[in-house]
């Protein structure tokens, strides 16, 4: 099991053995915090602006009180639910959570998942009105387990995002991918990939770019 993480500026992580308490997070901009309802409406309210082709990075704004998200594992069964930001905290303890959940379930190793990347989660989920948990097909992968899989397919990058926690392959259970991979566009917050014959979205915290 890895160290917990310690917030070192928002949207920015590093490993940091010495954090025990909840982790203190800075808005990114003074927009008062949102009711779930609010949050819903106001998400929406995006979507729709991204069938428009609206820049939609920039109008992300301010943390809500809570994040939740759940998962499955496809290739584990694991299943997990975890309330892991409250009141402008990171939450340490549901971190190592989803860290253990999304490890790389080859190799079996843990290694900290980019809490950037839960959050593009927990917009999108929100954003696509469903409750079921995620789907998820892969979480961090070792340098060893990517190098395996890149031997195999030519569709794995050598310097997947994967490898820093930075990424995971997902579906949501009653939405179809497509439309997933539509509102996760229109967020304009990373990375999207469509592997429409696997039936899985890719989404990462990197540059914003699609395939």
């Amino acid at each position: 099991m890895t160290a917990p993480l310690g917030i070192v500026a928002p949207g920015r992580y590093d490993p940091a053995p010495w954090v025990s308490e909840p982790l203190l997070v800075t808005e990114p901009l003074s927009r008062p915090g949102l009711s779930l309802g609010d949050r819903r409406l106001f998400l929406r309210r995006a979507g729709a602006a991204a069938l428009m082709l609206l820049p939609l990075g920039a109008v992300w704004a301010g943390a809500p009180r809570q994040r939740a998200l759940s998962f499955v594992h496809t290739h584990t069964g694991e299943r997990l639910s975890s309330v892991y930001f409250h009141d402008g905290q990171y939450l340490t303890a549901e971190l190592g959570r989803i860290n253990q959940l999304l490890r790389d379930f080859r190799s079996d190793e843990v290694h900290p998942i980019d809490p950037g990347v839960l959050d593009i989660l927990a917009d999108l989920r929100v954003l696509a009105d469903r409750d079921e948990p995620y789907e998820v097909i892969s979480g961090y992968r070792s340098p060893q387990t990517n190098a395996a899989l890149r031997h195999h397919s030519s569709g794995v990058a050598e310097h997947s995002l994967h490898i820093q926690g930075r990424a995971i392959d997902v579906r949501l259970p009653g939405l179809p991918t497509s439309r997933l991979r539509d509102l996760a566009l229109g967020m304009a917050r990373g990375g999207v990939g469509f592997y429409p014959q696997s039936d899985f979205v890719h989404l990462d915290n990197g540059r914003v770019r699609c395939w």
